[in-house]
């Protein structure tokens, strides 16, 4: 019979205890709108920049090779050294070439003897020719003959000149100032003229110089938005380089020239710009991201991330609140981020209201109670939402909003069995219980 009793009784405690929530929100009267974390926005003139990938090239770059054959006798610098326009950089073994030169001397002192005298012989019939003692046509074979040994004179002098030439050249020096790199041959080896292995490779590496590539696609679609995406006078053109670390490179470059050529293969277009590098950080070859300015747009919106998410079919919204506090959703143009912000060219005006925060308990055409963001936080370190509501500051009261409507969340998901509930009665609730009970059984 006290079984009985007590599976009768524990409906009417478990409905009881599950109405107290109810109750008290009537009591209470209605829930004011969800508190959402709003930010106001303001329109402004932005510069848009690319990044683009590219490669560090040496602002000029000179391969030595013998212009002469022999053997190398000596190498004059040092791997890795900077070296200045002129420097002897290597000998070649020079004894074959001096007595070329010599022979060349000894050839023009041989030419220039027999041009004295054919230059006597042509004045002596000259005068013979004066007094009518020569002929005209001994004087025209003397002049032919002075002619014929003052061009062997020219001649020989020429073949002189080239022979010390190819002496010269058996000191090889450095064409430009810059760098040398490590040395191919050694003392010792046999090289000849004009060979395909280099001896050592001199780069000038300040300034540098940075390739980078840009689809056609793109340049077409900078060169359509016209004149009035154009960069002004005003504004900065400088170029920022990002290293392979993630660090940024100090000094600011800018473009020199471009390709007039698209690349069949790949269809990019190749940007160069220049760097100063006094500290030599910048190597020939060294992979970089290069940060330039393309155009500049205006009258446009920097949206926080935070306040803007994806529909369905990934297209960008976000919750406004308008003049009523009213939630609006609004379909987003982005054009392109910027640091911990979007670059929205359509759907945000000056004056919105955007959400950064409260989307739990909002949706569109909600009523709501906004709160102007007064910490952003900073980039790239933004909090979700959830996250910031979940953990109020410490001591700090929870939104009369949240504490109204939290019992009524929790009842459903808190609803225990009739047995768990009576099982978890305090003690004056049992014995009232027990009370009852026993007066029902005595009746």
């Amino acid at each position: 019979m006290k079984h009985i009793t007590s599976v009768a009784v524990a409906p009417l405690l478990a409905s009881l205890f599950l109405g107290t929530p109810i109750l008290a929100q009537e009591a209470g009267g209605e829930m004011p709108p969800p508190a959402v974390t709003v930010v106001t926005l303001h329109a402004e003139d932005v510069t848009l920049t690319a990044t683009l990938p590219g490669r560090v090239v040496a602002s000029a770059e000179a391969e030595l090779r013998p212009q002469v054959n022999g053997i190398i006798t000596e190498r004059l610098f040092e791997e890795g050294s900077h070296v200045a326009t002129g420097d002897p950089l290597y000998r070649i073994d020079p004894r074959t070439y001096e007595a070329a030169v010599a022979q060349a001397e000894a050839a023009l002192a041989s030419a220039r003897a027999q041009a004295d005298a054919a230059n006597r012989d042509a004045d002596r019939v000259a005068t013979l020719r004066d007094r009518s003692v020569a002929s005209q046509q001994t004087q025209d074979a003397a002049v032919a003959a002075r002619d014929a040994a003052n061009a062997a004179v020219a001649s020989a002098e020429a073949q002189l000149l080239g022979a010390q030439i190819e002496l010269d050249r058996t000191t090889i020096t450095a064409p430009l100032d810059g760098v040398i790199g490590l040395a191919q041959t050694s003392e010792g080896a046999l090289v000849t003229a004009s060979q395909a292995a280099p001896l050592a490779v001199i780069r000038s590496i300040d300034p540098v110089r940075v390739d980078v590539t840009q689809s056609a696609a793109e340049i077409i679609r900078w060169q359509r938005q016209g004149a009035e995406a154009a960069l002004p006078d005003g504004v900065d053109r400088t170029v920022t380089l990002q290293l392979a670390d993630g660090t940024d490179y100090e000094h600011t470059g800018s473009i020199t020239a471009a390709e007039p050529h698209v690349d069949e293969t790949t269809g990019v277009v190749t940007l160069r710009m220049e760097f100063a590098n006094p500290e030599g950080l910048l190597l020939p070859g060294m992979y970089v991201l290069a940060e330039i300015p393309t155009t500049e747009m205006k009258d446009v919106i920097l949206a926080p991330q935070e306040g803007v998410s994806r529909d369905r079919r990934g297209r960008p919204v976000a919750m406004v609140v308008n003049a009523e506090n009213v939630v609006e959703e609004r379909m987003l143009d982005i054009v392109q981020d910027r640091g911990n912000t979007w670059v929205v060219r359509d759907g945000l005006k000056d004056g919105d209201r955007l959400i950064v925060a409260g989307f739990q308990r909002i949706a569109a055409g909600a009523p709501v109670t906004p709160e102007e963001q007064t910490a952003p936080a900073a980039e790239g370190q933004a909090a979700p939402a959830a996250a910031a509501e979940a953990t109020p500051a410490e001591g700090e009261a929870a939104p009369a909003a949240d504490a109204a409507a939290e019992p009524a969340e929790a009842a459903p998901a808190e609803a225990a069995p009739v047995e768990d509930a009576a099982a978890t009665m305090p003690e004056d609730t049992e014995a009232a219980t027990a009370e009852t009970s026993d007066g029902t059984a005595s009746n």
